[in-house]
């Protein structure tokens, strides 16, 4: 008889091996579930930007790219971030192009922090940031959001308890995934005072900068006193741009910070996504229009799926920015966010993900459960009527 495969994956990435996307995506396939568990939206970019695209393909621009990334890109990303916050970035040795926001993280955390060295993350947390620490050798701290009534904010208290004299770097991500909370002007200045105060490195990842709701704005973390040069912004074109699969990223910051996270992303995929690099630079200075049209129709699809839960039982959380809402299942009887995210597909054929996963104190956020609603708008209707029969006797 063989003999029994044996984990050889390094024990520090063992916890990593699998996602709760992978799982709840395989559920809601067979259940012919509607997903929105994943974060991905069903429709394109703009068509200026897709056309910018075929052209460069058409054109011969399939080889490899600069290692920093396409200068026109560069120079598009660098005149975004002035434009928009005043930041001036240096296109040639402060922004660096990488493979979608995630390898940015990565690199950023393995290029800036020892072995050994502590990381501070706000929880519930983007699952690649506990993975990249790992990657890394570093130490993960976390510190949870706190609810305020039927919003999460930032508990300073706990955040500076958490830091130590090993604390290396704080990674801040607003607007949040996965709660949806957009931090106040307020919230982010006094997490700027504490980096300060204890001279830390900052990872912000503002992946989801463009899409916040009500008249909320997003406030830059490199524009506080202090900040900029110490802080490595992070970004990409898939959620403001509609291409999750082109995975363009780019990370900005002085260049001492921008170095090491060159160093290390080099080593990781080298370079990516070259003819669509020309086409989100056109994007970036063309389609500002288009971007706010997509924050116009998330906050009216936001509308449609917070009244659906609201409708059900649920109790919704946020809802400030990006492309989720939170509910809490405990109105309707449910403790366990996992194992209702289980049988969500076959029980009402839509699948979700649980928060608790995203975490290091999971009992808090057991009954918490995020919705996408990233959807076409007869997609997510359909996903609305199917959640408001969870209020139903027998459901």
């Amino acid at each position: 008889m063989p003999a029994t495969p044996r984990n050889r994956t390094v024990q520090r990435l063992q916890p990593f091996a699998s996602t709760i996307f992978a799982e709840m995506t395989a559920l809601a396939v067979r259940h012919d579930a509607i997903n929105l568990g994943q974060g991905f939206p069903d429709t394109d970019g703009p068509a200026s930007m897709l056309d910018a695209a075929r052209r460069a393909i058409a054109d011969g621009l399939n080889q490899y790219p600069p290692g920093p990334g396409m200068p026109v890109l560069r120079q598009a990303v660098a005149a975004d971030r002035l434009a928009r916050y005043g930041l001036d970035h240096d296109p040639d040795s402060e922004v660096l192009v990488t493979v979608g926001a995630t390898e940015a993280i990565s690199a950023a955390i393995l290029g800036l922090v020892e072995p050994g060295e502590e990381v501070v993350l706000i929880e519930p947390y983007y699952d690649s940031y506990a993975a990249s620490v790992a990657l890394a050798g570093a130490v993960r701290r976390s510190v949870p959001l706190a609810r305020s009534g039927t919003k999460f904010v930032v508990d300073l208290d706990a955040l500076r308890a958490a830091i130590t004299p090993k604390t290396r770097m704080l990674v801040i991500n607003t607007p949040h995934n996965p709660t949806g909370t957009v931090f106040t002007p307020e919230e982010i200045a006094a997490v700027a005072e504490l980096a300060c105060e204890h001279d830390l490195l900052v990872l912000s990842d503002e992946v989801y900068e463009h899409l916040v709701f009500d008249g909320r704005t997003h406030t830059a973390l490199a524009t506080l006193p202090g900040m900029y040069e110490r802080t490595v912004s992070v970004s990409s074109a898939a959620k403001t741009f509609n291409v999750t699969g082109w995975k363009i990223g780019w990370a900005c910051g002085p260049a001492e910070l921008i170095d090491a996270v060159r160093t290390a992303k080099q080593y990781m995929s080298f370079v990516g996504g070259g003819p669509f690099q020309p086409a989100v630079a056109h994007a970036l200075s063309h389609e500002q229009q288009w971007v706010k049209e997509l924050r116009d129709s998330l906050q009216a699809k936001r509308d449609v799926l917070y009244d659906a839960l609201v409708a059900s039982g649920l109790e919704v959380h946020s809802g400030g920015g990006t492309y989720y809402l939170c509910a809490d299942i405990t109105a309707i009887g449910e403790r366990d966010g996992i194992d209702f995210c289980r049988r969500l597909p076959e029980r009402i054929g839509v699948a979700a993900v649980p928060v608790s996963v995203f975490t290091d104190h999971p009992q808090p956020w057991n009954p918490l459960v995020r919705f996408a609603f990233c959807k076409q708008d007869h997609v997510l209707e359909e996903a609305a009527r199917r959640l408001r029969t969870l209020g139903e006797p027998g459901s």
